[in-house]
C-alpha cells in the first residue's frame, strides 16, 4: 500500500487530546494535543506534524515523515523536542493491509521504541508510542514487552 493512499483521505488538521506517563504504574497525565497530516513528494512521502504538552515540561511538538521501502516495509525520520531530542531518528516498520503504520527504533541495550499511526478511520487519528522493555531488565512490578507512553486521539479541526 502507497503511503499517499495510507494518508491520502486522512490529510488536514487535527485536535484532541494526548495522554503521557513516564512509566507502567504511572498515571496517564491529559492534554491538548493538535497534529497535521499531509502528502508530499508527489505522494510518497507522509508527513505528521503534531505538538502535545508534558505534564513538567511544556509545550513539546514532534514530527515523523515516513514512506514506503518496499512492499509492506515503511521507513521513517522522527524527531520530538521532548523524546530524543536534539538528533532525529531513524525507524523501520511496517504498513498493514489496513493502512496502519508501525515503525520503531532500537535506543539502547534492547530497549525499543515503537511509534503506530492510525489514520484509517475517517473521524479519527490515533498516534501511539510505545516503550519497550527487554526481559532482561523486567522485574515482577514491571512485566517485559511494550506499554504505552504516549496515546494521542485527535478528531478532524473545525
Amino acid at each position: 500500500m502507497s503511503i499517499g493512499a495510507v494518508v491520502d483521505q486522512a490529510s488536514g488538521s487535527w485536535q484532541g487530546s494526548n495522554g503521557f506517563r513516564m512509566m507502567p504504574a504511572d498515571p496517564f497525565s491529559e492534554s491538548p494535543a493538535a497534529a497535521t497530516l499531509s502528502v508530499a513528494a508527489g505522494g510518497c512521502l507522509g508527513t505528521l506534524g503534531y505538538t502535545w504538552t508534558h505534564p513538567e515540561d511544556g509545550a513539546q511538538d514532534g514530527l515523523l515523515a515516513f514512506s514506503t521501502a518496499g512492499d509492506d516495509a515503511v521507513v521513517a525520520l522522527w524527531a520530538d523536542s521532548w523524546h530524543q531530542h536534539p538528533e532525529a531518528k531513524v525507524c523501520e516498520g511496517t504498513v498493514d493491509e489496513s493502512g496502519v503504520v508501525s515503525v520503531g527504533l532500537e535506543y539502547g541495550d534492547g530497549w525499543r521504541w515503537q511509534i503506530v499511526l492510525d489514520a484509517t478511520k475517517s473521524d479519527v487519528l490515533l498516534l501511539r508510542m510505545d516503550n519497550v522493555i527487554p526481559p532482561e531488565v523486567a522485574t515482577e512490578e514491571i512485566s517485559a514487552g511494550p506499554y504505552v507512553v504516549m496515546s494521542m486521539e485527535l478528531r478532524r479541526a473545525a
